[in-house]
């Protein structure tokens, strides 16, 4: 019993540190302009850096428990894609 205890508290120690860590914030649901009703969903908060976000590749969402799989600014499929810049 103790050991199933101890478990328990490990994991809601993990899950808890891992929230809030990532700093994550809720979007309530809302209705667009098309009348499409978009559900409620969790998203890390703004800030300059995407390699932070849920989606980033091997990011992991607590919330849908999937990895993250965008490469964002190195994918060239990515609308974050950047060129490499180069100063002469």
């Amino acid at each position: 019993m103790k050991k199933y205890f101890i478990s328990a508290l490990l994991m809601l120690f993990m899950f808890t540190t891992t929230v809030f860590c990532v700093g994550s914030t809720y979007v309530k649901g809302y209705t667009r302009k098309n009348g499409t009703y978009v559900n409620g969903y969790y998203r890390t908060k703004s800030n300059n850096t995407v390699k932070d976000n849920f989606s980033y590749s091997g990011n992991y969402n607590t919330y849908t428990g999937k990895t993250g799989t965008n490469k964002y600014k190195t994918k060239k499929s990515s609308d974050y894609y950047s060129y490499p810049s180069y100063s002469y």
